[in-house]
């Protein structure tokens, strides 16, 4: 066995993002949603409704995003204690992204140039989007409550900003009227709603959508579609429908739902050079003797020949990191050299 030590030059390091479909059907565009009745009634259909691909009881159905819905005076839920008004689930969830968005309890969502004291939340399965959600990719669906309410189809603004919006959790950008990242020049001030604000946020790198309930809302006339969660029910505080099942049902009627993941893969290219005069004996039991370490056939005494077969990558305490098999054998002689190229991903 014969070592070398590496060169700074010998290392190369490089970084590709690599984009694919965000859901797990492998398709670039979802078209069928089904919920879990057991989700929705166990605790934590007080909080999210997760949305599969597939009806929830078949083996590879697998959550593709979940909703939630927040309310700073925590309407649209049941209250923990009736005695204590405003502290609900939607109220719990609204100070939950507070905390991971903005960082600060006491700040408020601006939609546009519009504060917001609600909005719905799309918060896509961690695995699924990787390191982040591709810009430009998405385009969702929503129907209004009734059909002469019509639809309309969201994406983000990153194409069309200088400068880049952060919070605490990473980048944000405004949802607007268009599709794949091109903006829906018909919508009025290029899909932002009168006196309403945008139609929310897209946060790539926590793989999250804010909805901005008072722009949806607004009718048509105004950029708006209509939409609108079932009130209670009379004298019960209970919603007909909850604001979650409310947009699932909007979403799912449209059935039109295409975003994509980005994954950056960091590669370390190490080059590893045997020149003519290196590597060409073997400490192989087969070629010298164990006893004297001499060359046990005479002619490999001037003109020896090895078979590089393995590369192995050691620390400077003689500590095996990394192995690399070549595809096949490497003969090497005082009149050849080699190259071997090592990629590492990470």
């Amino acid at each position: 066995m014969a070592f070398n030590r590496l060169d700074p030059s010998d290392f190369v390091v490089s970084s590709d993002a690599i984009s694919a479909t965000l859901w797990s059907t492998q398709a670039a565009q979802l078209t069928t949603f089904f919920t879990s009745s057991q989700q929705e009634a166990g605790s934590s259909g007080d909080y999210y409704l997760s949305v599969y691909q597939t009806a929830s009881t078949l083996t590879n159905a697998a959550v593709q995003f979940d909703i939630t819905y927040g309310n700073a005076l925590g309407s649209g839920s049941l209250v923990y204690n009736s005695a204590i008004n405003g502290l609900s689930p939607t109220a719990t969830i609204f100070g939950q992204y507070q905390d991971l968005v903005l960082g600060d309890e006491n700040a408020n969502f601006t939609f546009g140039a519009i504060t917001s004291s609600e909005f719905y939340a799309i918060s896509f399965e961690r695995a699924r989007y990787k390191n982040a959600l591709l810009l430009g990719s998405l385009t969702l669906q929503i129907k209004g409550p009734i059909a002469a309410s019509g639809s309309i189809t969201l994406t983000d603004n990153s194409a069309y900003v200088s400068a880049v919006t952060f919070t605490e959790a990473g980048r944000v950008f405004q949802l607007i009227s268009g599709s794949g990242g091109t903006a829906n020049t018909s919508r009025q001030a290029n899909g932002y709603t009168t006196d309403s604000g945008s139609y929310g946020w897209l946060l790539p790198d926590i793989g999250t959508i804010l909805l901005n309930p008072k722009a949806l809302s607004a009718p048509t006339s105004s950029g708006g579609i209509g939409f609108v969660y079932s009130g209670s029910a009379s004298g019960s505080g209970v919603p007909n429908v909850s604001p979650m099942t409310s947009l699932y049902q909007a979403i799912s009627a449209s059935a039109n739902f295409q975003i994509n993941s980005q994954e950056t893969i960091t590669s370390d290219f190490i080059f590893i050079r045997a020149r003519s005069s290196e590597f060409n004996y073997s400490e192989n039991p087969s070629f010298i003797s164990g006893s004297t370490g001499e060359v046990l056939y005479n002619q490999f005494i001037n003109n020896p020949q090895t078979y590089i077969t393995t590369v192995g990558l050691y620390n400077d305490v003689n500590e095996l990191l990394a192995v690399a098999k070549l595809s096949r054998p490497l003969p090497k002689d005082f009149t050849s050299e080699a190259l071997v190229r090592v990629k590492l991903d990470f």
